[in-house]
Protein backbone atom coordinates (compact mmCIF):
# COMPACT_ATOMS: atom_id res chain seq x y z
CA UNK A 1 0.00 0.00 0.00
CA UNK A 2 1.43 3.48 -1.05
CA UNK A 3 1.85 5.59 1.89
CA UNK A 4 4.09 9.01 2.93
CA UNK A 5 7.16 9.36 4.22
CA UNK A 6 8.31 10.66 7.54
CA UNK A 7 11.59 12.03 9.05
CA UNK A 8 13.60 9.03 9.33
CA UNK A 9 11.93 7.03 6.50
CA UNK A 10 8.90 6.47 9.19
CA UNK A 11 5.53 5.36 7.26
CA UNK A 12 2.99 7.93 7.26
CA UNK A 13 -0.11 6.13 6.79
CA UNK A 14 -3.50 8.34 5.71
CA UNK A 15 -7.13 6.01 6.11
CA UNK A 16 -10.57 7.23 5.91
CA UNK A 17 -13.05 5.54 8.28
CA UNK A 18 -16.60 6.57 6.53
CA UNK A 19 -19.96 4.91 6.76
CA UNK A 20 -23.33 5.08 7.32
CA UNK A 21 -25.35 6.54 10.40
CA UNK A 22 -24.83 3.60 13.19
CA UNK A 23 -22.28 1.68 11.35
CA UNK A 24 -19.66 1.33 14.05
CA UNK A 25 -17.08 4.18 13.13
CA UNK A 26 -16.49 5.28 16.73
CA UNK A 27 -15.98 1.99 18.19
CA UNK A 28 -13.78 0.77 15.37
CA UNK A 29 -11.53 4.15 15.52
CA UNK A 30 -10.88 3.20 18.91
CA UNK A 31 -10.41 0.13 18.60
CA UNK A 32 -7.97 0.72 15.55
CA UNK A 33 -6.20 3.41 17.59
CA UNK A 34 -5.40 0.59 20.40
CA UNK A 35 -4.11 -2.08 18.15
CA UNK A 36 -2.05 0.33 15.93
CA UNK A 37 -0.69 1.95 19.25
CA UNK A 38 0.34 -1.52 20.92
CA UNK A 39 1.96 -2.20 17.32
CA UNK A 40 4.82 0.92 18.44
CA UNK A 41 2.95 3.25 16.04
CA UNK A 42 1.33 6.61 16.66
CA UNK A 43 -1.70 7.13 16.21
CA UNK A 44 -3.66 10.80 15.50
CA UNK A 45 -7.42 10.99 15.31
CA UNK A 46 -8.91 13.62 13.16
CA UNK A 47 -12.36 14.75 14.59
CA UNK A 48 -15.20 14.38 12.31
CA UNK A 49 -16.13 18.59 11.67
CA UNK A 50 -19.20 18.01 10.38
CA UNK A 51 -20.32 16.76 14.34
CA UNK A 52 -18.21 19.88 15.51
CA UNK A 53 -20.38 22.36 13.43
CA UNK A 54 -23.65 20.61 13.73
CA UNK A 55 -23.04 20.00 17.51
CA UNK A 56 -23.14 23.93 17.58
CA UNK A 57 -26.80 24.50 16.64
CA UNK A 58 -26.81 23.98 12.75
CA UNK A 59 -30.14 22.10 11.77
CA UNK A 60 -30.63 21.43 8.16
CA UNK A 61 -34.15 21.76 7.89
CA UNK A 62 -33.34 25.40 8.93
CA UNK A 63 -30.99 26.05 6.17
CA UNK A 64 -32.13 26.88 2.52
CA UNK A 65 -30.63 25.36 -0.42
CA UNK A 66 -28.17 28.58 -0.79
CA UNK A 67 -26.89 28.38 3.21
CA UNK A 68 -26.62 24.56 2.73
CA UNK A 69 -24.05 25.11 -0.67
CA UNK A 70 -22.13 27.51 1.51
CA UNK A 71 -22.19 25.32 4.44
CA UNK A 72 -20.96 22.33 2.28
CA UNK A 73 -17.99 24.14 0.90
CA UNK A 74 -17.01 26.01 4.03
CA UNK A 75 -17.44 22.37 5.74
CA UNK A 76 -15.00 20.67 3.16
CA UNK A 77 -12.39 23.67 4.01
CA UNK A 78 -12.35 23.43 7.11
CA UNK A 79 -11.94 19.95 7.27
CA UNK A 80 -9.22 20.07 4.46
CA UNK A 81 -7.06 23.07 7.23
CA UNK A 82 -7.91 20.36 9.88
CA UNK A 83 -6.95 17.19 8.71
CA UNK A 84 -3.39 19.28 7.14
CA UNK A 85 -2.63 20.13 10.40
CA UNK A 86 -2.13 16.68 11.07
CA UNK A 87 -0.94 15.28 8.15
CA UNK A 88 2.05 17.80 9.22
CA UNK A 89 2.28 16.74 12.64
CA UNK A 90 2.68 13.22 11.40
CA UNK A 91 5.13 13.80 8.14
CA UNK A 92 7.33 15.04 11.57
CA UNK A 93 6.89 11.97 13.52
CA UNK A 94 10.12 9.73 14.02
CA UNK A 95 7.51 6.22 14.42
CA UNK A 96 5.13 5.11 11.98
CA UNK A 97 2.49 7.25 12.49
CA UNK A 98 -1.43 6.43 11.58
CA UNK A 99 -3.66 9.11 10.79
CA UNK A 100 -6.91 8.15 11.25
CA UNK A 101 -9.50 10.80 9.65
CA UNK A 102 -13.23 10.44 10.66
CA UNK A 103 -15.10 10.80 7.48
CA UNK A 104 -13.12 12.65 4.71
CA UNK A 105 -13.55 15.20 2.36
CA UNK A 106 -15.55 12.95 -0.56
CA UNK A 107 -18.73 12.59 2.19
CA UNK A 108 -19.40 15.98 1.73
CA UNK A 109 -19.92 15.36 -1.90
CA UNK A 110 -22.87 12.65 -0.92
CA UNK A 111 -25.15 15.21 0.64
CA UNK A 112 -25.28 17.59 -2.16
CA UNK A 113 -27.08 17.17 -5.52
CA UNK A 114 -24.67 16.50 -8.73
CA UNK A 115 -24.66 20.13 -9.81
CA UNK A 116 -23.99 21.39 -6.91
CA UNK A 117 -21.19 19.54 -6.37
CA UNK A 118 -20.47 20.40 -9.47
CA UNK A 119 -20.24 23.96 -8.75
CA UNK A 120 -18.40 23.52 -5.69
CA UNK A 121 -15.58 21.50 -7.48
CA UNK A 122 -15.39 24.70 -10.22
CA UNK A 123 -15.32 27.60 -7.81
CA UNK A 124 -12.09 26.05 -5.54
CA UNK A 125 -10.51 24.46 -8.82
CA UNK A 126 -10.78 21.05 -7.39
CA UNK A 127 -10.71 17.83 -8.83
CA UNK A 128 -11.49 14.46 -7.68
CA UNK A 129 -8.57 12.31 -7.88
CA UNK A 130 -7.07 14.79 -5.53
CA UNK A 131 -9.77 15.12 -3.35
CA UNK A 132 -10.16 11.24 -2.95
CA UNK A 133 -7.51 9.13 -4.34
CA UNK A 134 -3.93 11.09 -3.89
CA UNK A 135 -4.68 12.85 -0.21
CA UNK A 136 -5.50 9.46 1.27
CA UNK A 137 -4.01 5.65 1.55
CA UNK A 138 -7.04 3.61 2.64
CA UNK A 139 -10.88 4.23 3.08
CA UNK A 140 -12.86 2.02 4.92
CA UNK A 141 -16.65 2.13 4.37
CA UNK A 142 -18.90 0.66 7.68
CA UNK A 143 -21.97 -0.14 7.01
CA UNK A 144 -24.99 0.87 8.61
CA UNK A 145 -26.10 -0.74 11.19
CA UNK A 146 -29.86 -0.12 8.70
CA UNK A 147 -29.00 -1.98 6.47
CA UNK A 148 -28.48 -5.92 7.86
CA UNK A 149 -28.72 -5.60 11.36
CA UNK A 150 -31.56 -3.57 11.57
CA UNK A 151 -31.96 -4.48 15.14
CA UNK A 152 -29.29 -2.36 16.41
CA UNK A 153 -29.28 0.27 14.94
CA UNK A 154 -30.39 3.52 17.43
CA UNK A 155 -29.91 7.18 17.87
CA UNK A 156 -29.73 7.77 21.48
CA UNK A 157 -25.54 6.86 21.18
CA UNK A 158 -25.07 10.22 18.98
CA UNK A 159 -26.66 13.45 20.16
CA UNK A 160 -26.52 14.69 16.39
CA UNK A 161 -27.74 11.31 14.56
CA UNK A 162 -31.44 12.46 14.12
CA UNK A 163 -31.77 9.40 10.64
CA UNK A 164 -34.62 7.02 11.04
CA UNK A 165 -33.88 3.83 9.44
CA UNK A 166 -35.22 4.69 5.33
CA UNK A 167 -32.98 7.68 5.42
CA UNK A 168 -29.87 6.29 7.16
CA UNK A 169 -29.86 3.42 4.55
CA UNK A 170 -30.20 5.94 1.59
CA UNK A 171 -27.15 8.17 3.38
CA UNK A 172 -25.33 4.79 3.66
CA UNK A 173 -25.73 4.39 -0.01
CA UNK A 174 -24.71 7.85 -1.02
CA UNK A 175 -21.56 7.92 1.37
CA UNK A 176 -20.36 4.47 -0.20
CA UNK A 177 -21.12 5.59 -3.56
CA UNK A 178 -18.77 9.10 -2.92
CA UNK A 179 -15.86 7.16 -2.13
CA UNK A 180 -16.29 4.71 -5.55
CA UNK A 181 -13.19 5.12 -7.87
CA UNK A 182 -10.35 4.93 -4.82
CA UNK A 183 -7.59 2.68 -5.67
CA UNK A 184 -8.12 1.35 -1.92
CA UNK A 185 -11.47 0.95 -1.01
CA UNK A 186 -12.80 -1.73 1.23
CA UNK A 187 -16.69 -2.06 2.54
CA UNK A 188 -17.36 -3.68 5.52
CA UNK A 189 -20.82 -4.71 5.77
CA UNK A 190 -22.63 -6.14 8.71
CA UNK A 191 -22.62 -10.17 7.42
CA UNK A 192 -21.11 -10.81 10.89
CA UNK A 193 -21.62 -9.92 14.19
CA UNK A 194 -20.63 -6.68 15.39
CA UNK A 195 -17.18 -7.44 16.82
CA UNK A 196 -16.34 -9.44 14.26
CA UNK A 197 -16.87 -6.70 11.81
CA UNK A 198 -14.87 -4.62 13.94
CA UNK A 199 -12.05 -7.01 13.97
CA UNK A 200 -12.50 -7.39 9.97
CA UNK A 201 -12.16 -3.66 9.68
CA UNK A 202 -8.56 -4.29 11.37
CA UNK A 203 -7.69 -6.75 9.51
CA UNK A 204 -8.30 -4.97 5.99
CA UNK A 205 -6.18 -1.77 7.13
CA UNK A 206 -3.24 -4.46 8.13
CA UNK A 207 -4.00 -6.07 4.71
CA UNK A 208 -3.52 -3.16 2.92
CA UNK A 209 -0.54 -2.00 4.90
CA UNK A 210 1.42 -5.40 4.85
CA UNK A 211 1.53 -5.74 8.40
CA UNK A 212 1.61 -9.58 9.79
CA UNK A 213 -0.76 -9.47 12.40
CA UNK A 214 0.03 -13.30 13.26
CA UNK A 215 -2.73 -14.75 16.29
CA UNK A 216 -4.29 -11.50 16.84
CA UNK A 217 -6.21 -11.34 14.12
CA UNK A 218 -7.45 -13.69 10.91
CA UNK A 219 -6.74 -12.00 7.81
CA UNK A 220 -9.15 -13.97 5.54
CA UNK A 221 -9.68 -11.61 3.00
CA UNK A 222 -8.11 -12.18 -0.30
CA UNK A 223 -8.61 -10.70 -3.77
CA UNK A 224 -10.36 -12.92 -5.93
CA UNK A 225 -9.78 -12.66 -9.56
CA UNK A 226 -12.45 -13.54 -12.82
CA UNK A 227 -12.23 -13.62 -16.48
CA UNK A 228 -15.04 -11.56 -18.05
CA UNK A 229 -16.73 -12.45 -21.63
CA UNK A 230 -18.54 -9.36 -22.14
CA UNK A 231 -19.63 -6.40 -20.06
CA UNK A 232 -23.15 -6.11 -21.59
CA UNK A 233 -25.56 -9.20 -23.06
CA UNK A 234 -25.08 -8.48 -26.80
CA UNK A 235 -28.92 -8.78 -27.54
CA UNK A 236 -29.77 -5.61 -25.99
CA UNK A 237 -32.22 -3.86 -28.35
CA UNK A 238 -31.23 -0.38 -27.41
CA UNK A 239 -28.30 1.56 -27.76
CA UNK A 240 -26.34 2.23 -24.08
CA UNK A 241 -24.12 5.20 -23.70
CA UNK A 242 -21.73 5.84 -20.91
CA UNK A 243 -22.37 8.91 -18.35
CA UNK A 244 -19.54 9.19 -16.28
CA UNK A 245 -20.21 8.42 -12.63
CA UNK A 246 -24.21 8.32 -13.54
CA UNK A 247 -24.27 5.01 -14.76
CA UNK A 248 -25.82 4.01 -18.08
CA UNK A 249 -28.34 5.55 -19.98
CA UNK A 250 -30.45 4.48 -23.35
CA UNK A 251 -30.71 6.19 -26.50
CA UNK A 252 -33.34 8.42 -25.04
CA UNK A 253 -30.75 9.17 -21.85
CA UNK A 254 -33.46 7.38 -19.23
CA UNK A 255 -30.73 5.67 -16.48
CA UNK A 256 -30.40 1.49 -16.92
CA UNK A 257 -30.35 0.93 -13.35
CA UNK A 258 -31.00 -2.95 -13.49
CA UNK A 259 -28.43 -3.22 -16.17
CA UNK A 260 -25.41 -1.33 -14.33
CA UNK A 261 -24.64 -0.03 -11.50
CA UNK A 262 -23.34 3.40 -10.85
CA UNK A 263 -19.14 3.72 -11.63
CA UNK A 264 -16.02 5.64 -12.15
CA UNK A 265 -13.97 4.78 -15.10
CA UNK A 266 -9.81 5.49 -14.98
CA UNK A 267 -7.09 5.03 -17.37
CA UNK A 268 -4.73 2.97 -15.84
CA UNK A 269 -0.88 2.44 -17.33
CA UNK A 270 1.49 0.28 -16.04
CA UNK A 271 5.34 -0.23 -17.18
CA UNK A 272 7.91 -2.96 -15.62
CA UNK A 273 11.13 -1.61 -14.69
CA UNK A 274 14.52 -3.01 -14.92
CA UNK A 275 15.75 -5.04 -11.39
CA UNK A 276 18.82 -6.97 -10.22
CA UNK A 277 17.63 -9.96 -10.50
CA UNK A 278 14.76 -12.27 -12.18
CA UNK A 279 13.16 -13.05 -8.20
CA UNK A 280 12.40 -9.78 -8.16
CA UNK A 281 10.02 -7.06 -9.58
CA UNK A 282 9.30 -3.45 -10.18
CA UNK A 283 6.75 -1.14 -11.64
CA UNK A 284 5.34 2.27 -11.92
CA UNK A 285 1.82 3.38 -12.49
CA UNK A 286 -0.35 6.33 -13.43
CA UNK A 287 -3.71 6.24 -12.75
CA UNK A 288 -5.93 9.64 -13.94
CA UNK A 289 -9.69 10.82 -14.26
CA UNK A 290 -10.37 13.56 -16.17
CA UNK A 291 -6.69 14.91 -17.40
CA UNK A 292 -5.59 14.46 -12.99
CA UNK A 293 -3.36 11.74 -12.40
CA UNK A 294 -1.70 10.22 -9.42
CA UNK A 295 1.51 8.01 -9.88
CA UNK A 296 2.93 4.70 -7.78
CA UNK A 297 6.28 2.56 -7.57
CA UNK A 298 5.44 -0.86 -6.51
CA UNK A 299 8.31 -3.51 -6.06
CA UNK A 300 7.56 -7.06 -5.18
CA UNK A 301 10.65 -8.20 -3.05
CA UNK A 302 12.19 -12.15 -3.66
CA UNK A 303 9.92 -15.05 -2.04
CA UNK A 304 10.40 -15.70 1.80
CA UNK A 305 8.32 -18.45 3.05
CA UNK A 306 6.12 -18.91 0.54
CA UNK A 307 5.44 -14.98 0.55
CA UNK A 308 5.83 -12.35 -1.77
CA UNK A 309 5.14 -8.78 -0.11
CA UNK A 310 4.49 -6.28 -2.36
CA UNK A 311 5.44 -2.50 -1.75
CA UNK A 312 3.78 0.80 -2.55
CA UNK A 313 4.75 3.98 -2.51
CA UNK A 314 3.07 7.12 -4.21
CA UNK A 315 5.81 9.23 -6.08
CA UNK A 316 5.37 12.78 -7.52
CA UNK A 317 5.56 12.77 -11.40
CA UNK A 318 9.40 14.25 -11.81
CA UNK A 319 9.92 10.68 -10.01
CA UNK A 320 7.42 8.69 -12.21
CA UNK A 321 9.75 10.64 -15.14
CA UNK A 322 12.75 9.62 -13.50
CA UNK A 323 11.88 5.68 -13.21
CA UNK A 324 10.73 5.72 -16.32
CA UNK A 325 13.57 5.51 -18.11
CA UNK A 326 14.34 2.11 -16.92
CA UNK A 327 11.69 0.10 -18.54
CA UNK A 328 12.21 -2.96 -19.06
CA UNK A 329 12.20 -3.75 -22.53
CA UNK A 330 10.51 -6.84 -22.18
CA UNK A 331 7.69 -6.26 -21.19
CA UNK A 332 4.90 -4.79 -23.07
CA UNK A 333 3.29 -1.52 -21.69
CA UNK A 334 -0.49 -2.10 -20.08
CA UNK A 335 -2.92 0.19 -21.07
CA UNK A 336 -6.52 -0.41 -19.20
CA UNK A 337 -9.70 1.39 -18.58
CA UNK A 338 -10.39 0.70 -14.63
CA UNK A 339 -14.07 1.10 -13.85
CA UNK A 340 -14.64 0.85 -10.12
CA UNK A 341 -18.33 0.41 -8.79
CA UNK A 342 -20.15 -1.53 -5.76
CA UNK A 343 -22.74 -4.28 -6.13
CA UNK A 344 -24.83 -5.39 -2.80
CA UNK A 345 -21.95 -3.99 -0.37
CA UNK A 346 -18.90 -5.64 -2.60
CA UNK A 347 -16.77 -3.11 -4.25
CA UNK A 348 -15.04 -4.37 -7.56
CA UNK A 349 -12.54 -3.44 -9.64
CA UNK A 350 -12.78 -4.32 -13.45
CA UNK A 351 -9.72 -3.86 -15.78
CA UNK A 352 -10.75 -3.71 -19.89
CA UNK A 353 -7.76 -3.82 -21.54
CA UNK A 354 -7.13 -1.85 -24.17
CA UNK A 355 -4.01 -0.68 -27.48
CA UNK A 356 -1.44 -1.38 -27.84
CA UNK A 357 -0.59 -4.70 -26.30
CA UNK A 358 0.00 -8.19 -26.39
CA UNK A 359 -2.32 -9.93 -28.87
CA UNK A 360 -3.00 -12.03 -25.62
CA UNK A 361 -4.33 -9.71 -24.13
CA UNK A 362 -7.09 -8.03 -27.15
CA UNK A 363 -10.31 -8.24 -25.52
CA UNK A 364 -9.30 -9.18 -22.06
CA UNK A 365 -11.65 -7.86 -19.24
CA UNK A 366 -10.80 -9.17 -15.69
CA UNK A 367 -12.77 -8.42 -12.43
CA UNK A 368 -11.52 -8.63 -8.90
CA UNK A 369 -12.47 -8.18 -5.92
CA UNK A 370 -11.44 -8.30 -2.22
CA UNK A 371 -13.95 -10.30 0.06
CA UNK A 372 -13.58 -13.38 3.01
CA UNK A 373 -16.33 -15.35 1.10
CA UNK A 374 -15.54 -18.33 -0.74
CA UNK A 375 -16.46 -20.18 -3.75
CA UNK A 376 -20.37 -20.22 -4.70
CA UNK A 377 -20.74 -17.45 -1.57
CA UNK A 378 -19.42 -14.95 -3.67
CA UNK A 379 -22.33 -13.25 -5.69
CA UNK A 380 -21.35 -11.66 -8.60
CA UNK A 381 -22.68 -8.72 -10.55
CA UNK A 382 -25.52 -9.98 -12.90
CA UNK A 383 -25.44 -7.85 -15.61
CA UNK A 384 -21.36 -9.57 -16.55
CA UNK A 385 -21.42 -12.58 -18.36
CA UNK A 386 -18.16 -14.64 -16.11
CA UNK A 387 -16.40 -17.11 -17.50
CA UNK A 388 -14.71 -18.48 -14.90
CA UNK A 389 -12.50 -17.54 -11.92
CA UNK A 390 -8.77 -16.74 -12.22
CA UNK A 391 -7.44 -16.16 -8.81
CA UNK A 392 -5.05 -18.85 -8.90
CA UNK A 393 -3.91 -18.70 -12.71
CA UNK A 394 -0.73 -17.42 -13.16
CA UNK A 395 -0.99 -16.91 -16.72
CA UNK A 396 -3.32 -13.99 -15.47
CA UNK A 397 -0.75 -12.47 -14.20
CA UNK A 398 -0.11 -8.54 -15.17
CA UNK A 399 4.12 -9.71 -15.58
CA UNK A 400 2.78 -12.58 -18.05
CA UNK A 401 0.17 -10.76 -19.24
CA UNK A 402 2.70 -7.98 -20.37
CA UNK A 403 5.91 -10.14 -21.09
CA UNK A 404 6.99 -10.54 -24.66
CA UNK A 405 7.86 -12.85 -26.86
CA UNK A 406 11.30 -14.09 -27.54
CA UNK A 407 11.09 -13.32 -31.26
CA UNK A 408 9.58 -9.51 -30.12
CA UNK A 409 12.19 -8.23 -27.76
CA UNK A 410 13.76 -6.66 -30.40
CA UNK A 411 11.08 -5.20 -32.63
CA UNK A 412 10.26 -1.86 -32.79
CA UNK A 413 8.05 -1.32 -29.98
CA UNK A 414 4.30 0.26 -30.79
CA UNK A 415 4.33 4.03 -30.10
CA UNK A 416 3.42 4.64 -26.96
CA UNK A 417 0.69 6.81 -25.66
CA UNK A 418 1.51 10.09 -23.84
CA UNK A 419 -1.51 10.47 -21.55
CA UNK A 420 -1.05 10.88 -18.31
CA UNK A 421 3.08 10.99 -18.59
CA UNK A 422 4.02 14.61 -17.31
CA UNK A 423 5.92 16.97 -19.88
CA UNK A 424 8.07 18.26 -17.61
CA UNK A 425 9.87 17.39 -15.10
CA UNK A 426 8.52 19.37 -11.50
CA UNK A 427 8.08 18.87 -7.83
CA UNK A 428 5.65 18.15 -5.80
CA UNK A 429 3.16 14.84 -5.83
CA UNK A 430 0.23 14.88 -8.47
Amino acid sequence: MSQKVGRDNSKVYRLVLTGGPCGGKTTGQARLCTFFENLGWKVYRVPETASILLGGGIKWHDLTQEEVLGFQDNLIKTMMQVENTFFDLASNCRRNCLVICDRGIMDGSAYLKPEDWKKLKEKNNWNEVDLRDSRYNLVVHMVSAAIGAEDFYRLDNNSTRTEGIEIARELDKLTAQAWVGHPYYDVIDNSTDFERKVVRMIAAVCNRLGIEAGDRLSLDSKKRKFLVNKMMDDSDSFQLKINGAHGLTDEKGISVVNSYPQFQDFIVVHDYLVTPNHHMQARIRRRGQNGNWTYTHTTRRPEINKESPELRMQISAREYRLLLVQKDVNHYTIYKKRRCFLWKNQYFQMDIYEEPCHPRCRGLIILETYTTLLDKDLELPGFLEIIKEITNDGNYSMYKLSKKDSDEVNRVPPSPRTDGVPETITDGVV
